[in-house]
Protein backbone atom coordinates (compact mmCIF):
# COMPACT_ATOMS: atom_id res chain seq x y z
CA UNK A 1 0.00 0.00 0.00
CA UNK A 2 1.68 3.60 -0.82
CA UNK A 3 0.57 6.92 0.43
CA UNK A 4 0.19 10.11 -1.15
CA UNK A 5 3.26 11.21 -3.28
CA UNK A 6 2.56 15.13 -3.24
CA UNK A 7 3.09 15.75 0.40
CA UNK A 8 5.31 19.00 1.13
CA UNK A 9 9.01 17.89 2.43
CA UNK A 10 8.87 17.86 6.40
CA UNK A 11 11.22 19.53 8.52
CA UNK A 12 14.14 18.86 9.13
CA UNK A 13 14.94 16.76 5.89
CA UNK A 14 18.55 17.84 3.92
CA UNK A 15 15.88 19.08 1.71
CA UNK A 16 13.73 21.20 3.84
CA UNK A 17 13.63 25.04 2.06
CA UNK A 18 15.99 24.07 -0.26
CA UNK A 19 13.75 24.90 -3.82
CA UNK A 20 12.62 28.31 -1.39
CA UNK A 21 16.72 29.18 -0.86
CA UNK A 22 17.34 28.66 -4.63
CA UNK A 23 13.96 31.24 -5.76
CA UNK A 24 15.72 33.33 -3.13
CA UNK A 25 19.01 33.49 -5.04
CA UNK A 26 17.36 34.12 -8.40
CA UNK A 27 18.54 37.83 -8.36
CA UNK A 28 21.96 36.48 -8.49
CA UNK A 29 21.73 34.04 -10.76
CA UNK A 30 19.68 36.28 -13.49
CA UNK A 31 22.41 38.58 -13.24
CA UNK A 32 24.95 36.12 -14.24
CA UNK A 33 23.63 34.89 -16.72
CA UNK A 34 22.52 37.98 -18.45
CA UNK A 35 26.21 39.10 -17.96
CA UNK A 36 27.49 35.76 -19.67
CA UNK A 37 24.61 36.02 -22.25
CA UNK A 38 25.70 39.40 -23.37
CA UNK A 39 29.89 38.68 -23.83
CA UNK A 40 29.40 35.16 -25.04
CA UNK A 41 33.07 33.40 -25.79
CA UNK A 42 33.24 30.44 -28.09
CA UNK A 43 36.18 27.36 -27.65
CA UNK A 44 38.64 26.54 -24.82
CA UNK A 45 39.62 29.96 -23.95
CA UNK A 46 36.59 31.84 -22.38
CA UNK A 47 38.40 34.72 -20.12
CA UNK A 48 35.95 36.80 -19.46
CA UNK A 49 33.10 34.23 -18.62
CA UNK A 50 36.00 32.84 -15.76
CA UNK A 51 36.43 36.92 -14.45
CA UNK A 52 32.62 36.43 -14.01
CA UNK A 53 31.89 33.24 -12.58
CA UNK A 54 35.14 34.28 -10.11
CA UNK A 55 33.53 37.19 -8.91
CA UNK A 56 30.02 35.49 -8.71
CA UNK A 57 31.38 33.14 -6.11
CA UNK A 58 34.01 35.74 -4.50
CA UNK A 59 33.94 35.63 -1.05
CA UNK A 60 32.50 32.14 -0.60
CA UNK A 61 34.48 29.12 1.26
CA UNK A 62 35.93 27.75 -2.29
CA UNK A 63 39.26 26.47 -3.10
CA UNK A 64 38.93 28.16 -6.70
CA UNK A 65 41.85 26.58 -9.11
CA UNK A 66 42.40 28.01 -12.54
CA UNK A 67 43.36 25.34 -15.94
CA UNK A 68 46.20 25.99 -17.39
CA UNK A 69 45.42 24.52 -20.80
CA UNK A 70 42.00 25.81 -21.22
CA UNK A 71 40.20 29.07 -18.98
CA UNK A 72 38.34 26.31 -17.16
CA UNK A 73 37.63 26.90 -13.42
CA UNK A 74 36.84 24.44 -10.52
CA UNK A 75 35.88 25.37 -7.47
CA UNK A 76 35.64 22.94 -3.88
CA UNK A 77 33.58 23.20 -0.89
CA UNK A 78 34.95 21.56 2.44
CA UNK A 79 31.69 20.31 4.18
CA UNK A 80 31.52 20.40 7.61
CA UNK A 81 32.67 16.97 8.26
CA UNK A 82 35.54 14.59 6.72
CA UNK A 83 33.72 12.19 3.88
CA UNK A 84 34.09 11.76 -0.13
CA UNK A 85 33.71 13.86 -2.83
CA UNK A 86 31.35 14.76 -5.69
CA UNK A 87 31.25 16.32 -8.72
CA UNK A 88 28.78 19.29 -9.83
CA UNK A 89 28.87 20.30 -13.89
CA UNK A 90 28.58 23.13 -15.98
CA UNK A 91 29.64 24.41 -19.39
CA UNK A 92 30.32 27.71 -20.50
CA UNK A 93 31.05 28.18 -24.24
CA UNK A 94 28.75 29.82 -26.70
CA UNK A 95 28.27 28.86 -30.13
CA UNK A 96 29.16 31.22 -33.81
CA UNK A 97 25.67 32.54 -34.70
CA UNK A 98 23.98 35.83 -34.78
CA UNK A 99 21.66 36.41 -32.07
CA UNK A 100 18.27 37.17 -33.17
CA UNK A 101 15.93 36.87 -30.29
CA UNK A 102 14.91 40.44 -29.23
CA UNK A 103 16.28 40.30 -25.72
CA UNK A 104 17.22 43.02 -24.31
CA UNK A 105 20.57 41.44 -22.78
CA UNK A 106 21.55 39.88 -25.88
CA UNK A 107 24.48 38.82 -27.30
CA UNK A 108 27.09 41.85 -28.12
CA UNK A 109 29.44 39.70 -30.56
CA UNK A 110 27.70 39.21 -33.72
CA UNK A 111 29.31 35.89 -34.22
CA UNK A 112 28.49 34.16 -30.99
CA UNK A 113 25.82 33.24 -29.07
CA UNK A 114 24.91 31.23 -25.70
CA UNK A 115 22.25 29.32 -27.80
CA UNK A 116 22.76 26.20 -26.35
CA UNK A 117 21.99 27.84 -22.51
CA UNK A 118 25.58 27.40 -21.29
CA UNK A 119 24.95 30.45 -19.57
CA UNK A 120 22.25 29.26 -17.88
CA UNK A 121 24.29 25.89 -16.94
CA UNK A 122 27.41 28.49 -15.40
CA UNK A 123 24.54 30.43 -13.84
CA UNK A 124 22.89 27.43 -12.01
CA UNK A 125 26.25 26.07 -11.16
CA UNK A 126 27.37 29.19 -9.35
CA UNK A 127 24.29 29.75 -7.08
CA UNK A 128 24.66 25.78 -6.49
CA UNK A 129 27.98 26.07 -4.83
CA UNK A 130 26.35 29.34 -2.59
CA UNK A 131 23.40 27.63 -1.75
CA UNK A 132 25.64 24.56 -0.25
CA UNK A 133 28.09 26.65 1.09
CA UNK A 134 25.24 28.11 3.48
CA UNK A 135 24.97 24.44 4.38
CA UNK A 136 28.63 23.31 4.64
CA UNK A 137 27.64 21.69 8.22
CA UNK A 138 25.51 19.61 6.35
CA UNK A 139 27.99 17.88 3.90
CA UNK A 140 29.97 15.29 5.12
CA UNK A 141 32.83 15.35 2.31
CA UNK A 142 33.87 17.72 -0.22
CA UNK A 143 32.03 19.09 -3.55
CA UNK A 144 34.13 20.04 -6.66
CA UNK A 145 32.34 22.43 -8.95
CA UNK A 146 33.58 21.88 -12.55
CA UNK A 147 32.83 25.13 -14.48
CA UNK A 148 34.07 23.97 -18.16
CA UNK A 149 34.88 25.27 -21.11
CA UNK A 150 34.59 23.87 -24.81
CA UNK A 151 31.85 21.13 -24.48
CA UNK A 152 30.49 22.24 -28.13
CA UNK A 153 32.93 20.02 -30.16
CA UNK A 154 36.16 21.37 -27.85
CA UNK A 155 36.28 18.03 -25.88
CA UNK A 156 36.94 20.55 -22.81
CA UNK A 157 35.77 17.97 -20.48
CA UNK A 158 38.45 15.56 -21.11
CA UNK A 159 41.19 18.99 -20.45
CA UNK A 160 40.02 19.30 -17.29
CA UNK A 161 39.74 15.30 -16.44
CA UNK A 162 43.67 15.32 -17.64
CA UNK A 163 44.21 18.40 -15.25
CA UNK A 164 42.86 17.12 -12.12
CA UNK A 165 39.65 18.13 -12.15
CA UNK A 166 38.08 14.55 -10.65
CA UNK A 167 40.69 14.70 -7.76
CA UNK A 168 40.41 18.01 -6.84
CA UNK A 169 39.18 17.33 -3.45
CA UNK A 170 42.48 15.51 -3.08
CA UNK A 171 40.52 12.18 -3.37
CA UNK A 172 38.64 11.15 -6.53
CA UNK A 173 35.30 11.75 -6.64
CA UNK A 174 32.93 9.19 -6.14
CA UNK A 175 29.67 10.54 -7.87
CA UNK A 176 28.75 13.34 -10.45
CA UNK A 177 26.05 14.97 -11.58
CA UNK A 178 25.09 17.43 -14.46
CA UNK A 179 22.10 19.17 -15.87
CA UNK A 180 21.48 20.68 -18.99
CA UNK A 181 18.56 22.86 -19.97
CA UNK A 182 16.00 22.15 -22.61
CA UNK A 183 13.70 24.86 -24.29
CA UNK A 184 11.68 22.15 -25.59
CA UNK A 185 10.59 20.82 -22.67
CA UNK A 186 7.61 22.62 -20.23
CA UNK A 187 9.57 24.59 -17.50
CA UNK A 188 10.93 22.90 -14.71
CA UNK A 189 10.23 19.72 -15.68
CA UNK A 190 13.42 17.37 -14.72
CA UNK A 191 13.85 15.03 -17.44
CA UNK A 192 16.72 11.89 -17.75
CA UNK A 193 16.57 8.28 -17.73
CA UNK A 194 18.69 5.07 -16.94
CA UNK A 195 21.38 4.07 -19.15
CA UNK A 196 22.15 5.60 -22.13
CA UNK A 197 20.70 9.35 -22.48
CA UNK A 198 22.89 10.96 -25.05
CA UNK A 199 24.48 9.45 -28.28
CA UNK A 200 28.04 8.80 -29.35
CA UNK A 201 29.35 11.59 -32.21
CA UNK A 202 31.94 10.78 -34.53
CA UNK A 203 32.29 12.51 -38.19
CA UNK A 204 33.51 10.50 -40.86
CA UNK A 205 35.52 12.36 -44.44
CA UNK A 206 35.69 10.04 -47.31
CA UNK A 207 38.05 11.50 -50.43
CA UNK A 208 37.27 9.49 -53.87
CA UNK A 209 39.84 9.82 -56.64
CA UNK A 210 39.26 8.85 -60.18
CA UNK A 211 40.43 10.64 -63.15
CA UNK A 212 39.39 14.03 -64.62
CA UNK A 213 38.45 14.74 -67.96
CA UNK A 214 35.81 16.79 -70.47
CA UNK A 215 31.87 15.88 -69.50
CA UNK A 216 31.47 15.07 -73.12
CA UNK A 217 33.67 11.81 -73.06
CA UNK A 218 32.98 10.24 -69.70
CA UNK A 219 34.75 7.07 -71.65
CA UNK A 220 38.55 8.09 -71.03
CA UNK A 221 37.91 9.26 -67.46
CA UNK A 222 37.58 7.42 -63.85
CA UNK A 223 34.52 9.10 -62.93
CA UNK A 224 34.11 9.84 -59.06
CA UNK A 225 30.73 11.27 -58.83
CA UNK A 226 28.97 8.17 -59.20
CA UNK A 227 31.34 5.78 -57.16
CA UNK A 228 29.96 8.73 -53.74
CA UNK A 229 26.97 8.40 -55.08
CA UNK A 230 27.02 4.79 -54.51
CA UNK A 231 29.18 5.22 -51.35
CA UNK A 232 26.13 7.06 -49.97
CA UNK A 233 22.84 4.27 -50.68
CA UNK A 234 26.07 1.70 -49.59
CA UNK A 235 26.79 3.28 -46.51
CA UNK A 236 22.93 3.55 -45.09
CA UNK A 237 22.40 -0.15 -46.74
CA UNK A 238 25.14 -0.67 -43.92
CA UNK A 239 23.44 0.41 -40.95
CA UNK A 240 20.27 -1.48 -41.77
CA UNK A 241 21.90 -4.45 -42.61
CA UNK A 242 25.32 -4.30 -40.37
CA UNK A 243 23.76 -3.29 -36.84
CA UNK A 244 21.07 -4.31 -34.74
CA UNK A 245 17.21 -2.71 -34.70
CA UNK A 246 18.07 -3.46 -30.77
CA UNK A 247 21.38 -1.36 -30.64
CA UNK A 248 20.45 1.05 -33.22
CA UNK A 249 22.87 3.62 -35.06
CA UNK A 250 22.46 6.88 -37.25
CA UNK A 251 24.78 7.80 -40.36
CA UNK A 252 23.57 10.82 -42.28
CA UNK A 253 26.48 11.90 -45.15
CA UNK A 254 25.73 15.92 -44.66
CA UNK A 255 28.31 17.17 -47.32
CA UNK A 256 28.99 15.82 -50.62
CA UNK A 257 31.15 17.73 -52.78
CA UNK A 258 32.72 17.67 -56.46
CA UNK A 259 33.80 19.06 -59.47
CA UNK A 260 33.76 23.13 -60.56
CA UNK A 261 31.62 23.76 -63.65
CA UNK A 262 29.15 21.79 -65.36
CA UNK A 263 31.49 20.45 -68.66
CA UNK A 264 33.90 19.07 -66.26
CA UNK A 265 33.95 15.34 -64.87
CA UNK A 266 36.11 16.40 -61.42
CA UNK A 267 39.19 14.18 -60.44
CA UNK A 268 37.83 13.86 -56.89
CA UNK A 269 34.84 14.02 -54.88
CA UNK A 270 34.33 14.48 -51.13
CA UNK A 271 31.63 13.14 -47.65
CA UNK A 272 31.44 14.30 -45.00
CA UNK A 273 28.86 13.20 -42.18
CA UNK A 274 27.81 11.94 -38.63
CA UNK A 275 27.69 8.83 -37.17
CA UNK A 276 25.74 8.55 -33.68
CA UNK A 277 25.08 5.26 -31.82
CA UNK A 278 23.91 4.70 -28.62
CA UNK A 279 27.04 1.91 -27.51
CA UNK A 280 30.39 1.64 -27.61
CA UNK A 281 29.89 -1.99 -29.15
CA UNK A 282 27.64 -0.44 -31.78
CA UNK A 283 30.48 2.40 -32.29
CA UNK A 284 33.18 0.57 -32.88
CA UNK A 285 31.50 -1.76 -35.02
CA UNK A 286 30.28 1.14 -37.23
CA UNK A 287 33.83 3.15 -37.36
CA UNK A 288 35.22 -0.01 -38.35
CA UNK A 289 33.02 -0.45 -41.23
CA UNK A 290 32.79 2.30 -43.05
CA UNK A 291 36.53 2.53 -44.28
CA UNK A 292 35.71 -0.83 -45.91
CA UNK A 293 32.69 0.07 -47.07
CA UNK A 294 33.79 2.55 -48.99
CA UNK A 295 37.21 1.59 -50.10
CA UNK A 296 34.83 -1.60 -51.62
CA UNK A 297 32.41 0.76 -53.57
CA UNK A 298 35.48 2.56 -54.69
CA UNK A 299 37.38 -0.26 -56.21
CA UNK A 300 34.31 -1.37 -58.01
CA UNK A 301 34.28 2.08 -59.34
CA UNK A 302 37.73 1.88 -60.45
CA UNK A 303 38.57 4.76 -57.90
CA UNK A 304 40.78 5.43 -55.30
CA UNK A 305 39.64 5.90 -51.76
CA UNK A 306 40.55 7.51 -48.09
CA UNK A 307 38.04 7.65 -45.51
CA UNK A 308 38.66 8.02 -42.26
CA UNK A 309 36.49 8.18 -38.71
CA UNK A 310 37.61 10.91 -36.46
CA UNK A 311 36.68 9.85 -33.11
CA UNK A 312 34.05 12.52 -31.15
CA UNK A 313 32.53 12.49 -27.42
CA UNK A 314 31.73 8.79 -26.65
CA UNK A 315 28.20 7.82 -25.13
CA UNK A 316 26.15 9.74 -22.65
CA UNK A 317 25.48 6.83 -20.05
CA UNK A 318 23.80 7.36 -16.94
CA UNK A 319 24.27 5.07 -14.14
CA UNK A 320 21.39 2.82 -13.41
CA UNK A 321 21.12 3.37 -9.46
CA UNK A 322 22.17 7.06 -9.28
CA UNK A 323 19.80 8.60 -12.43
CA UNK A 324 16.98 6.37 -10.27
CA UNK A 325 18.50 8.80 -6.81
CA UNK A 326 18.15 11.43 -8.91
CA UNK A 327 14.70 10.65 -10.20
CA UNK A 328 13.90 10.22 -6.64
CA UNK A 329 15.35 13.56 -5.29
CA UNK A 330 13.31 15.60 -8.27
CA UNK A 331 9.96 14.11 -6.97
CA UNK A 332 10.77 15.44 -3.19
CA UNK A 333 12.67 18.38 -4.09
CA UNK A 334 10.34 19.84 -7.11
CA UNK A 335 7.75 17.60 -6.83
CA UNK A 336 6.54 14.56 -8.51
CA UNK A 337 5.02 16.58 -11.66
CA UNK A 338 8.02 17.80 -12.19
CA UNK A 339 9.94 14.44 -12.68
CA UNK A 340 9.43 12.52 -15.93
CA UNK A 341 11.32 9.47 -16.73
CA UNK A 342 12.18 9.61 -20.46
CA UNK A 343 11.57 6.83 -22.46
CA UNK A 344 13.87 7.20 -25.43
CA UNK A 345 17.63 9.03 -25.66
CA UNK A 346 18.34 11.80 -27.50
CA UNK A 347 20.79 11.71 -30.34
CA UNK A 348 22.31 14.79 -30.16
CA UNK A 349 25.90 14.66 -27.92
CA UNK A 350 27.51 15.58 -25.07
CA UNK A 351 31.22 15.68 -23.35
CA UNK A 352 29.58 15.20 -19.83
CA UNK A 353 30.42 11.41 -21.14
CA UNK A 354 33.69 11.59 -20.44
CA UNK A 355 32.76 12.30 -16.45
CA UNK A 356 30.77 9.42 -16.39
CA UNK A 357 33.21 7.14 -17.70
CA UNK A 358 35.08 7.83 -14.95
CA UNK A 359 33.08 7.87 -12.59
CA UNK A 360 29.24 7.16 -11.81
CA UNK A 361 27.00 9.85 -12.45
CA UNK A 362 23.77 11.14 -14.25
CA UNK A 363 23.18 13.83 -16.23
CA UNK A 364 19.50 15.40 -16.71
CA UNK A 365 17.42 17.63 -18.72
CA UNK A 366 15.55 20.91 -17.01
CA UNK A 367 12.99 22.21 -19.20
CA UNK A 368 12.62 26.05 -20.09
CA UNK A 369 9.78 26.25 -22.62
CA UNK A 370 9.48 30.37 -22.53
CA UNK A 371 5.67 30.53 -21.21
CA UNK A 372 2.47 30.77 -23.45
CA UNK A 373 4.70 28.74 -26.19
CA UNK A 374 3.91 25.10 -26.85
CA UNK A 375 7.35 23.16 -26.55
CA UNK A 376 7.15 21.68 -29.57
CA UNK A 377 6.78 24.09 -31.35
CA UNK A 378 9.67 26.67 -29.00
CA UNK A 379 12.87 27.82 -30.99
CA UNK A 380 14.99 24.96 -29.90
CA UNK A 381 18.39 24.51 -28.51
CA UNK A 382 21.46 25.97 -31.05
CA UNK A 383 18.37 28.17 -32.76
CA UNK A 384 19.45 31.80 -32.91
CA UNK A 385 16.08 32.78 -31.86
CA UNK A 386 15.65 30.10 -28.60
CA UNK A 387 14.59 31.78 -25.49
CA UNK A 388 14.97 29.68 -21.65
CA UNK A 389 12.63 30.74 -19.38
CA UNK A 390 14.91 31.91 -16.64
CA UNK A 391 11.66 30.70 -13.73
CA UNK A 392 13.17 27.64 -14.15
CA UNK A 393 16.68 28.37 -12.94
CA UNK A 394 15.51 27.41 -9.21
CA UNK A 395 14.69 24.11 -10.48
CA UNK A 396 18.43 23.33 -11.33
CA UNK A 397 20.01 25.10 -8.89
CA UNK A 398 18.01 23.05 -6.06
CA UNK A 399 18.87 19.91 -7.84
CA UNK A 400 22.55 20.26 -8.39
CA UNK A 401 22.18 21.23 -4.11
CA UNK A 402 20.00 18.12 -3.62
CA UNK A 403 22.14 15.86 -5.70
CA UNK A 404 25.36 16.52 -3.15
CA UNK A 405 23.37 17.23 -0.16
CA UNK A 406 22.01 13.37 -0.59
CA UNK A 407 25.51 12.22 -2.11
CA UNK A 408 27.62 13.32 0.93
CA UNK A 409 24.93 11.95 3.86
CA UNK A 410 24.84 8.58 1.94
CA UNK A 411 28.85 7.80 2.08
CA UNK A 412 31.25 6.46 -0.32
CA UNK A 413 30.03 4.06 -3.18
CA UNK A 414 31.09 0.59 -2.80
CA UNK A 415 30.49 -1.86 -5.06
CA UNK A 416 28.03 0.50 -7.21
CA UNK A 417 25.73 1.11 -3.76
CA UNK A 418 25.93 3.81 -1.32
CA UNK A 419 27.09 2.96 1.90
CA UNK A 420 25.03 4.33 4.88
CA UNK A 421 26.09 7.05 7.76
Amino acid sequence: MTGPTDLPTLPGTPFAGLLDDARALQGRTVALRRAVHRHPEQGLHLPRTQAAIREALDGLPLEITEGKATTSLTAVLRGGRPGPAVLLRGDMDALPLTEETGLDFASEDPESMHACGHDTHVAMLASAARLLAGRRDQLAGSVVFMFQPGEEGHHGARFMIHEGVLDAAGTRVERAFGVHILANAPSGLLQLRLGPLMASADSFHVRVTGKGGHGSAPQHTIDPVPAAAAMVGALHTMITRRVSVFDPAVLSVTRIQAGTTSNIIPETAELEGTIRTLSEQTRALVRAELPKVCEQVGAAYGCRVVADVEPGYPVTVNDDRIAAEVLRLGAEVLGPDHVELLADPLMGAEDFSYVLQRVPGAYAFLGACPPGVDPAEAAANHSNRVLFDEDAMPHGVAMLAAFALDALRQGPVRDGRPSSR
